[in-house]
């Protein structure tokens, strides 16, 4: 409503919309220096002991001001890359797309980039013009610009808040302070043309809607159905990242929600189809995302291979079914279901070897709960994945896709030790009954003369 008023009195250059910026003070927005952290504000002052404009930028201004606490922090500057590196002593410069600079204080790590310009032109420093391709998605873009510049070069409006921790001021190009109050998700620029720069914003914007409790603007929300298949054009590895902070902002369930009132699920995202369209699937699914938003807001530690593992399940599922019935047997139609699975995603999604070792792992331990005789629940126990793949059984349970019963045997097996484990033992099935291998017996030795 300011906004508007605002637009409509003065025209689109009201101050703190497109023309000078609002310099907000901490009166106003109530971030002091001892807010952020001392990695960043060592930072920040450092390059401005040596004659450059730098101030803390994006989601931790944006965090802060929403009352939480951010994951890490941003610094932008007029320093050229170079110029940066050269202002600490632990600073090395990475990326290929837009080089940044990586300052390392300790334990924290501070990215800092250099203030970015218009694609196509040049701005107080010596740059490249942007590289796109047909689509319009930039691939390379090392243009560097102004203050003001990299202001209207950022995606939404609550992202382009700078904060001088020396003055403990922030400044506001685009009325950002303002939509943040008022619970709006504002896209800086034409919607469209923001996407076809980057794909990738559409599924940003759901992102921090769901985090931050925003409503997306309908001119920024408008676009996105009618765009989602650009997101086909966006390297898997770019995907990939996107979709983990997504799934562990600590407002998943929101996430995934919110995607389908986009519409960027169907065919866009292989694992998002399997959720959003199978009711068995989907509730195996939203408890896992539940419990994953639970851990994140307590800041206990989380597993992307057992998140992963849990929103493909359902998949897994289904063509393991379709291979036993063509004939194979259950273990080995398992694998070859898991692998399967895997491979549709990799045309999505870079999964890196790591997490999809964790993955399977879960997977394959799962018709092992089944067995409890003998001495194999005793070795089960032992297996480095046992904790995962045990909560992952008891999420199959309470989604009732099996027998509670199974669940608490195994939860009980797990308390118990010595002869009360020992009784819970169940009798061998006809099936699992070990064949005894006879011995080849040596041949005699010939007698010797």
């Amino acid at each position: 409503m300011i906004r508007k008023f605002i637009t409509r009195v003065f025209g689109h250059k009201a101050p703190g919309i497109t023309g000078e910026p609002a310099v907000i003070g901490v009166a106003r927005h109530g971030i002091r220096r001892e807010s952020i952290s001392k990695g960043s504000r060592h930072t920040v002052e450092t390059l401005q002991e040596h004659g450059y404009k730098a101030y803390v930028v994006g989601g931790a201004v944006r965090d802060l001001l929403a009352g939480m606490t951010p994951k890490d922090y941003d610094v932008a500057t007029n320093a050229t890359p170079d110029e940066v590196r050269h202002c600490f002593r632990r600073a090395r410069i990475i990326g290929r797309r837009f080089q940044i600079v990586h300052v390392s204080m300790g334990a924290e790590t501070i990215e800092v980039t250099t203030f970015r310009g218009h694609h196509g032109e040049v701005g107080s420093h010596a740059g490249n013009k942007a590289h796109t391709d047909d689509q319009g998605r930039v691939l390379r873009d090392n243009v560097f610009g102004s203050e003001k510049d990299d202001a209207a070069r950022r995606d939404f409006t609550v992202n382009a808040l700078y904060f001088d921790p020396t003055s403990e001021t922030i400044i506001d190009y685009h009325h950002g302070l303002a939509d943040l109050k008022q619970k709006t998700l504002r896209m800086i620029g034409d919607p469209k043309t923001r996407y076809r720069e980057d794909p990738v914003r559409m599924l940003r914007a759901v992102r921090l809607a769901a985090k931050l409790g925003l409503t997306i603007d309908p001119e920024a929300s408008r676009p996105i159905r009618e765009m989602s298949e650009l997101i086909e054009n966006v390297p898997p590895s770019r995907l990939f990242d996107e979709m983990l902070k997504l799934l562990t902002c600590g407002y998943a369930v929101k996430c995934v929600r919110q995607l389908r009132a986009e519409g960027l699920h169907h065919g866009l995202l292989p694992l998002l189809d399997v959720i959003l369209d199978q009711p068995l699937g989907e509730r195996f699914v939203m408890l896992a995302l539940e419990s994953t938003d639970r851990r994140v807001r307590q800041g206990k530690p989380i597993s992307p291979g057992f998140l992963f593992a849990t929103l493909l399940w359902n998949e897994v599922l289904s063509k393991w079914q379709t291979i036993k019935i063509a004939g194979e047997r259950p273990i080995p139609a398992l694998f070859l279901a898991m692998d399967e699975v895997l491979e549709v995603q990799a045309e999505k999604l870079a999964i890196t070897r790591r997490i999809a070792g964790d993955i399977k792992d879960i997977w394959a331990l799962q018709p092992r709960f089944e067995q409890r005789s003998g001495k194999r629940p005793y070795g089960l126990l032992e297996q480095p994945r046992f904790k995962a793949a045990y909560d992952f059984l008891l999420l199959r349970a309470e989604s009732s896709e099996i027998d509670d019963e199974l669940a608490q045997w195994w939860t009980d097996f797990m308390n118990h030790d010595g002869d009360a484990r020992a009784a819970m033992l169940l009798p061998p099935k006809p099936d699992e009954a070990k064949k005894r291998r006879r011995r080849k017996r040596k041949p005699e030795a010939a007698p010797t003369e």
